[in-house]
């Protein structure tokens, strides 16, 4: 083809120049115009109203130019459902680590993680500085069985390259039918290479609560996670211990709880405060500030002393409890520093069937404790022995996490939200010392009660301190005037705080 003269060139370039500025003005308006639709939350008044200097509309003229030129000069024609679906992925991961987007399919199985069961391996994962990682296997399940470790470091599945998965990518791929198999490869800190060990799927029953005698009174209650029906199943364990024999003191085992719904979370917290505000939310909007109070009934006395145990494991919704427990003397916190993960994710519906979860709220104890990067202290601190290549990623570990009030300020040890310096070291239970760990030769389902508390110092640790009455509860009840506080949303369902079923975060495969 021979080469046009110069003036023809530049009127095809003018051409083009003028059909991609009014393609741009196009797709800019609709873009606006779909924010504006989508809500006061996203419409561009209310942020411009949130930041003066913020050129809302000058954004959008950047991400529809984007969108034309892939669609006009791509090297194959895209789809455009794809584009928009990447282009959200991406705004909502440069935000924090709890913020991600869904498609349909994932929002189908977001919704099971929260109700019932699924099939899968049984393991919690998260993204830590860009690599897939494990944040505990969940209890008596085949990735508990086949030695998988908090920390471990997710190379491939099924020799797909994990660094090219997001979180739900990776989850759909280790979930498949119950006696299939899936492979992973782990890189585990301490050692130099890579390793293999495949898991044969299995149902995961979302079992939230089990509970023991410990003999002189002692009952034992473990939640795993906070799932929709946590606070039922909570109910009927305490009232099958009550009805064995005399209930006489309890002992929560809330260690590597990952969390789950807030307003179990809240419901759980009243089962042993009674009706009282349990957890506070701030965010940047006034209506994402919130005091939540429980609408339940204690069905554990409250002159029952109580321990609650909890450890790096431990995080959000259980550290909503812990804190809960905590500032109202309601128990004694034992263990370690829990997870650190202060912030509230609304799940958003989009129109098309995907969805969004987004952080749009910090959270706070009752007396205003910040439980973001902190986490919760505990009262008596009590360490276990841990494998040498053990690594527990902390919420101040993940990238581009939200900071804490003291990390914001002068980093970790400075100032405390009321002005005090920061907490003391907890004291140390007797016998704590480091020793060289020694895996258990069978599971804790599987012992005795003499065994368990041989093998486990922290629950050892709380019943020896029940036994011997060094445990005392400061808390009288509720008061007889509640402040006027809003109610925890209820519900299975997504939703943000101002709707039913609020969650806050977990990856489960």
């Amino acid at each position: 083809m021979p080469a046009l003269p110069i003036p023809a060139r530049r009127a095809r370039a003018s051409s083009a120049a003028r059909a991609a500025s009014a393609a741009l003005k196009g797709l800019a308006a609709a873009l606006a115009a779909a924010a504006v639709l989508a809500g006061p939350a996203s419409a561009p008044g209310a942020l411009a109203a949130g930041n003066s200097d913020f050129k809302v509309y000058e954004s959008f003229k950047i991400l529809a130019r984007v969108f034309y030129e892939v669609n006009s000069r791509f090297v194959e024609e895209p789809d455009n459902t794809s584009l928009v679906h990447g282009a959200v992925r991406g705004m909502l991961s440069s935000l924090d680590p709890h913020s991600t987007f869904f498609t349909a399919d994932e929002m189908q199985e977001l919704k099971q993680e929260t109700s019932g069961a699924f099939s899968g391996i049984g393991v919690e994962i998260t993204m830590k500085d860009g690599v897939i990682t494990v944040v505990s296997p969940i209890e008596d399940t085949p990735a508990f069985r086949a030695g998988i470790r908090s920390g471990d470091q997710i190379i491939s599945i099924d020799r797909k390259a994990a660094s090219e998965m997001n979180l739900m990518e990776a989850v759909r791929i280790i979930r498949g039918p119950v006696g299939s198999s899936v492979t992973f490869s782990i890189q585990r800190n301490g050692l130099r290479d890579p390793f293999n060990v495949t898991v044969v799927r299995a149902k995961i029953p979302m079992i939230s609560v089990r509970s023991q005698e410990l003999g002189d009174g002692i009952g034992y209650i473990h939640i795993r996670n906070f799932q929709g029906g946590t606070a039922l199943e909570l109910e009927r364990a305490v009232q099958q211990l009550g009805a064995k024999k005399s209930l006489q003191s309890v002992v929560l085992d809330l260690r590597n709880d990952p969390g789950g719904l807030l307003d179990q979370s809240v419901a759980v917290s009243g089962l042993f405060l009674g009706q009282v505000p349990v957890v506070e939310t701030k965010g940047r909007r006034d209506d994402q500030d919130a005091v939540y109070r429980s609408d339940k009934d204690s069905v554990v006395p409250l002159s029952i002393p109580m321990v609650c145990l909890v450890n790096e494991g431990s995080a959000s919704a259980s550290e909503i409890v812990a804190g809960a427990l905590q500032d109202y003397g309601r128990a004694v916190i034992l263990g370690t520093q829990t997870f650190g993960k202060g912030s509230v994710q609304s799940i958003v519906p989009l129109p098309d069937g995907s969805g969004m979860r987004l952080t749009t709220a910090r959270f706070y104890t009752p007396t205003g404790r910040s439980i973001q990067i902190e986490g919760i202290r505990p009262d008596v601190e009590v360490k276990i022995p841990l494998p040498a290549d053990y690594q527990m990623p902390r919420e101040e570990d993940l990238e581009g996490h939200l900071k804490g009030q003291n990390e914001s300020r002068n980093g970790r040890g400075g100032r405390s939200r009321d002005g005090k310096a920061g907490a003391a070291p907890a004291p140390r239970a007797e016998g704590a010392e480091e020793e060289e760990y020694t895996p258990p030769d069978k599971h804790y389902s599987q012992m005795t009660v003499a065994e368990r508390l041989a093998s486990d110092r922290q629950l050892a640790a709380a019943v020896n301190m029940l036994r011997k009455g060094e445990v005392h509860n400061t808390y009288a009840g509720p008061p007889p005037e509640p402040n006027p506080v809003a109610s925890a949303p209820r519900g299975q369902d997504s939703g943000d705080l101002s709707r039913p079923g609020a969650t806050d975060d977990g990856f489960r495969g």
